[in-house]
């Protein structure tokens, strides 16, 4: 009888200690994929981006542009920066990446044009050397001219 009478109150007293813990926690894992509303960080030198980073107000995802709709490195986006509609490369993700991708603490992007020019004339963090291939296959499927992101950056991973 003892025996049940101590289980009892080790039971009790784990949920107590279960339910202290976990209020005002969040217990789920962050999502930290790029999908639409997502918040990016602009690090290039366009004179939009070093606005709306000034201001505190950084662009957020509008649409993603492949099936999945969820954002990897190397995917183009269309953002919402300063009450305009910009595009945008995807250079580094917070997301847990694949093999030889390195995991960056902000989700950062470069702006373009139409035709796959960059606005900016430098870009500030160093990108995955990975985004080498990834951008050249791009660049001969879709007409757009990614290598000049590629020409701008001054430091790979």
């Amino acid at each position: 009888m003892a025996l049940q009478y101590t289980g009892t109150i080790l039971s009790t007293l784990r949920h107590q200690i279960i339910q202290n813990t976990t209020h005002g926690i969040h217990t789920t894992a962050a999502c930290n994929i790029i999908r639409k509303l997502a918040r990016l960080r602009v690090v290039d030198n366009s004179e939009i981006g070093k606005r709306a980073m000034a201001e505190g107000r950084p662009p957020r995802v509008i649409h993603v542009y492949n099936k999945k709709a969820i954002g990897y490195v190397g995917d183009k986006v269309l953002v919402a920066i300063k009450g305009e509609k910009k595009r945008g490369i995807l250079v580094g993700l917070k997301a847990l990446q694949k093999t030889k991708v390195p995991k960056f603490d902000t989700n950062n992007v470069v702006l373009i044009d139409d035709d796959g020019t960059p606005l900016g004339t430098r870009i500030h963090v160093p990108i995955p050397t990975v985004l080498r291939t990834i951008l050249k296959e791009k660049t001969q499927a879709k007409g757009a001219d990614y290598t000049k992101l590629l020409a701008i950056s001054t430091r790979f991973l």
